[in-house]
């Protein structure tokens, strides 16, 4: 895999991330296709299915406190035209009373090569921790 692709995978990665902190539904649909698939801890053990679930997250009032993430020991592995990328999400927020608060999600996203251009098809994530400063 070329050093050029891996870095496509992880900015297209962060920008997903960041499209999830900042609540801008229409970048996530842009780089999710239709039917992407999840694990997650929202889902309580359940595989959703489709962007219903999701969308329901982004449009919760009040939920737009800042928070930042960050991708920590990013991994890429290429197969084909879908690619793997797994890491550690570090979650920087602030909650309503003002304490600042770092949490950890251990994250697999799948990518596939559509049309020339990578799309998110399916993702995993596992909460690793929180730290309440």
């Amino acid at each position: 895999m070329s050093a050029e692709t891996e870095n496509e995978l992880l900015e297209l990665s962060q920008r997903l991330l960041d499209s999830i902190d900042e609540q801008d539904w229409s970048t996530y649909i842009e780089l999710c296709d239709p039917t992407l698939t999840a694990y997650e801890p929202e889902a309580v053990g359940q595989l959703v299915e489709g962007m219903p679930f999701h969308e329901f997250y982004f449009k919760l009032p009040g939920s737009g406190r800042p928070k930042q993430s960050s991708i920590a020991a990013p991994r890429v592995r290429l197969m084909g035209n879908v690619a793997v990328v797994t890491y550690v999400r570090l979650v920087q927020r602030i909650d309503g009373d003002g304490h600042v608060g770092t949490a950890g999600h251990e994250e697999t996203r799948v990518w596939q090569q559509q049309d020339g251009n990578w799309r998110h098809v399916h993702f995993h994530r596992s909460k690793c921790g929180d730290v309440q400063l």
